[in-house]
């Protein structure tokens, strides 16, 4: 059985989906927009045993994965832990996710420069337009294609995604320049710093190449601030006077922005964070979306990943819900063929909405805890969040339940 499956997207969620189909018996295609292989800069992926079991199912090597933290940590002003708990956790890279799924496709089924314009579908199929003038035909579509997917804006194009009214700026250190100390104190750990009104979030991932030898690693920062509307056009608006809509590429960030975070990072960091941001390549920041789609397919079309539903980052699981998105889809695809597709997607849709839903809700009730009530200023004592147990216990914990 089987038939011709298109994928919009090829990031870690396209290929995910690519991997999965491929095994259930379809001749998939991955179109992706980018005309060079994508990079993720090493940003840090918390995982999940989901995950893990999700790679372990389309056959990705997941030995050296990524490394192993022990227990989760909150920092006080002053830098002292005084909080603690239990959570033995594997913390991974973009790129290794990217890698490990990457080698399953084969090159001439990756087609980079293909940039997706739309989509018409009938009885027998989904003719894709590329924005370079060319077609494909295909017995389904799966739109992989990110949080501004063009495939959900032609299936759903009331979903847009919504601002959060705050940003994330992150950073990587060298596990090597940074000074002993501070490196003692939070390296090996999954810290935080949650004040009212902000957090902080850090932990260390492989070097560049998946080096996992100690000295040779890399911290991962991610820091959440609160950031009003007009704020953020200035900060979306690039030295040229463009402003960009949604979010801006990491070099076209003004230099002013980027010394106007550190100059508030000098003010409100206890010093192992802030250390950590000065020995740090230069940050970068991404404004928080989410967005949730009600269904996740319309007759040959279906979407996955971020393109079906973006929960805040808070929840680590990004990845883990395009690995189970995936499955899904080769669960219900599996032993079908092209005049099967509407009612195995209907059911895919019908498993993974819930699923998503949770997510989401538990993301932006993190965010809640954080931002509900911040701080005029800054509340500089870092015991001062009344949320600060349950934000150690369930960020980046799919649980539930």
């Amino acid at each position: 059985m089987g038939g011709r499956a298109a994928i919009a997207g090829g990031s870690i969620g396209g290929l995910f989906a690519a991997a999965a189909l491929t095994r259930a018996g379809w001749d998939v295609v991955v179109h992706e927009r980018a005309g060079v292989p994508l990079a993720g800069r090493g940003a840090g992926i918390v995982t999940h045993p989901e995950l893990v079991a999700a790679l372990q199912a389309v056959d990705a090597d997941t030995a050296d994965l990524g490394v192993q933290v022990q227990e989760r940590i909150a920092f006080d002003q002053q830098g002292r832990a005084h909080a603690r708990m239990p959570y033995p956790q594997v913390v991974t890279s973009w790129d290794r996710m990217y890698q490990a799924l990457r080698v399953l496709i084969p090159d001439d089924r990756y087609r980079l420069g293909q940039a997706l314009s739309g989509f018409t579908q009938d009885d027998s199929g989904v003719t894709l337009r590329f924005e370079n003038g060319t077609e494909a035909r295909a017995d389904l579509l799966i739109g992989t294609d990110g949080f501004r997917s063009v495939v959900r804006g032609q299936i759903a194009p009331d979903i847009q995604p919504v601002y959060s009214g705050y940003v994330v700026w992150r950073a990587l250190a060298e596990e090597g320049d940074l000074d002993p100390g501070i490196r003692d104190r939070v390296f090996d750990v999954f810290g935080m710093f949650m004040p009212k009104g902000t957090q902080i979030v850090g932990y260390p991932i492989a070097g560049e190449g998946n080096d996992l030898r100690p000295g040779h690693r890399r911290y991962n920062f991610v820091w959440y601030v609160p950031t009003e509307a007009a704020d953020l056009d200035d900060m979306l608006t690039d030295a040229e006077g463009r402003r960009h809509a949604v979010s801006i590429p990491p070099p076209l960030v003004r230099e002013a922005v980027v010394k106007r975070a550190a100059q508030r990072a000098a003010e409100w960091l206890p010093d192992v964070f802030e250390h950590v941001l000065a020995r740090s390549e230069r940050p970068f920041f991404t404004p928080i979306y989410d967005h949730m789609s009600p269904d996740f397919a319309q007759g040959r079309v279906a979407i996955a990943g971020d393109a079906a539903c973006v929960a805040r980052p808070h929840v680590g699981m990004g990845v883990t819900k395009a690995g189970g998105d995936a499955l899904a889809l080769g669960r219900h695809l599996a032993g079908v063929g092209p005049d099967g597709v509407a009612a195995a997607l209907r059911a895919y849709s019908a498993e993974r909405v819930p699923a998503a839903r949770a997510a989401h809700d538990r993301a932006q009730m993190l965010g809640r805890y954080i931002f509900a009530d911040p701080a005029t200023g800054h509340n500089r004592d870092g015991r001062n969040n009344p949320n600060q147990d349950e934000i150690l216990r369930l960020t980046a914990v799919a649980d539930f339940g």
